[in-house]
């Protein structure tokens, strides 16, 4: 189980870590003595690969298994990773890491969720300290791509390196913090926000739910793509940050804030919280709000994304490894006729009124499909090289329902130096049903310079033994069509 991780704890942190290797393609082996770890688990799992078939159509590897054991060191022996994620208490993460060390091997790096406790501290008791890692990532950890890194006294450099590059592998965006200090970077900043968010509600300044919309509508929106610094310097106009710290720098001088103080957590306080908190939620279920942020969160990363830019370019990147890794695992395939090179289950948002997929899901498999065949022959996006669809005719046969599971064959109709003919076949796995066909032409088109052309001769070639596999089959009974006029 080389490829395999541990994780300690199986809260909602932990829970968001499993989900997020599982999705990555890790096997997990989870320890969490609560009786309730595994439905954690499981509802996390449930979360994230809803939240990932929204954020992308790019090839996610195959789903890692999800196994939880009985023991700490069940979890972490033979793993090539191990992620702590127990309850924020000094004393329990020290131990637990101290037995995390003593069972994974000596090279394995043993990272910490903590969200502030200082590394340093929590590597004393462990063997080979060098190894160990705060890997401190945000709710929900399967879908945020932030994930802080710091060392402490005695840990390695090349351990931070490693450990950033793991959870990069991951679709993560690594911080590495230059040095050691409570909380890091981010919640420092969370704390901050906290502390006069507390105030205003315990002041009857604001209710909670209008100190929310004072960020949601506001400040929340920019920080998405632009921190303070980006924020104040575009603030400052032509004359940027130095005449925008000249104007409102005086400012900080003034009374506005309690960052100093803290404002004691009261029966009375507490109550107004959780009472406006509750109306807040508008009878809601966690499970409601969960579905809720996710959906939110997806739609601001995928507008990201089409600027290349802020947790939008995170994604981008990881899409762009997801499709360099499918060549690899394509190239194994057959070229044997038909080509079956995608499948997909029918997701349960797939499904309309009618109670079957939505006519649209169909074309989005057969784009899937033909992705996976451009994958297949090689296809380089980076190199400048791609194949637009221009034309396509589709048929559809049969019904696909929810949960189904779904797989697409692919023929080679012909091509020359810039057409590309195909022909797809949508079954239903179960019972091979013929549910749809689409027949799509495509033209090869230098990306670089916006104009179809001729393609590279190395994808040329391997489109040519594709063609010379599929000639002696005999030509579908529904290529060729048209949509018939009704009299």
């Amino acid at each position: 189980m080389a490829d395999a991780v541990g994780l300690i704890g199986g809260g909602v942190i932990g829970g968001g870590w499993a989900a997020r290797f599982a999705i990555g393609g890790h096997d997990v082996r989870l320890y969490d003595p609560a009786p309730d770890a595994a439905a954690t688990v499981v509802a996390a799992l449930e979360n994230a690969r809803r939240a990932h078939r929204r954020l992308t159509l790019a090839p996610l590897p195959a789903e890692g298994s999800v196994t939880v054991v009985g023991t700490l060191e069940e979890a972490v022996e033979g793993v090539a990773f191990v992620q702590e994620s127990a309850p924020e208490r000094e004393e329990l993460k020290r131990s637990l890491l101290a037995a995390a060390s003593r069972a994974a091997g000596p090279d394995v790096i043993v990272a910490s969720s903590t969200s502030g406790l200082l590394p340093t501290r929590l590597q004393a008791d462990m063997e080979h300290p060098e190894r160990f890692a705060v890997g401190h990532p945000f709710n929900p950890v399967y879908l945020l791509p932030l994930v802080e890194v710091c060392g402490g006294e005695r840990t390695a450099p090349a351990t931070l390196e490693r450990a950033a590059e793991r959870y990069r592998r991951l679709g993560m965006r690594p911080l590495v913090v230059r040095r050691e200090v409570d909380a890091f970077v981010a919640d420092r900043l969370l704390e901050a926000l906290w502390r006069e968010a507390l105030w205003l509600v315990a002041d009857d300044v604001a209710t909670v739910e209008e100190v929310d919309d004072a960020i949601r509508f506001g400040a929340g929106l920019r920080w998405a793509c632009m921190g303070p610094f980006l924020t104040y310097r575009i603030a400052g106009g032509p004359a940027g940050m130095r005449h925008f710290l000249e104007q409102f720098g005086p400012a900080l001088a003034l009374p506005w804030t309690r960052l100093t103080e803290v404002p004691e957590l009261t029966d009375e306080l507490l109550d107004k919280i959780v009472a406006q908190s509750d109306a807040q939620a508008g009878g809601r279920s966690l499970h409601e709000l969960e579905r809720l942020r996710d959906d939110c969160l997806v739609s601001i990363i995928q507008g990201l994304r089409v600027h290349d830019f802020g947790a939008g370019a995170v994604l981008a990147g990881y899409e762009r490894a997801l499709f360099a890794a499918a060549p690899a695992a394509a190239a194994a395939a057959d070229d044997e006729a038909p080509l079956r090179l995608h499948s997909a289950v029918v997701a349960p948002e797939w499904i309309d009124y009618n109670g079957h997929a939505h006519e649209s899901r169909y074309l989005q498999v057969f784009g899937d499909a033909t992705d996976a065949l451009l994958r297949h022959v090689g296809l380089d996006l980076d190199a400048g090289s791609s194949y637009f669809t221009v034309e396509t005719h589709l048929s559809h046969l049969g019904q696909a329902r929810a949960e189904e599971r779904l797989h697409v064959t692919t023929q080679l109709l012909g091509h020359d130096e810039k057409r590309l003919h195909v022909f797809h076949a949508l079954h239903r796995t179960d019972d091979e049903a013929l549910l749809a066909t689409a027949e799509q032409m495509l033209l090869h088109v230098n990306t670089r310079a916006d104009r179809v052309a001729p393609a590279p001769p190395e994808l040329l070639e391997r489109i040519a033994r594709i063609a010379r596999s599929h000639a002696a089959l005999p030509r579908p009974e529904r290529a060729g069509r048209a949509i018939g006029s009704a009299r």
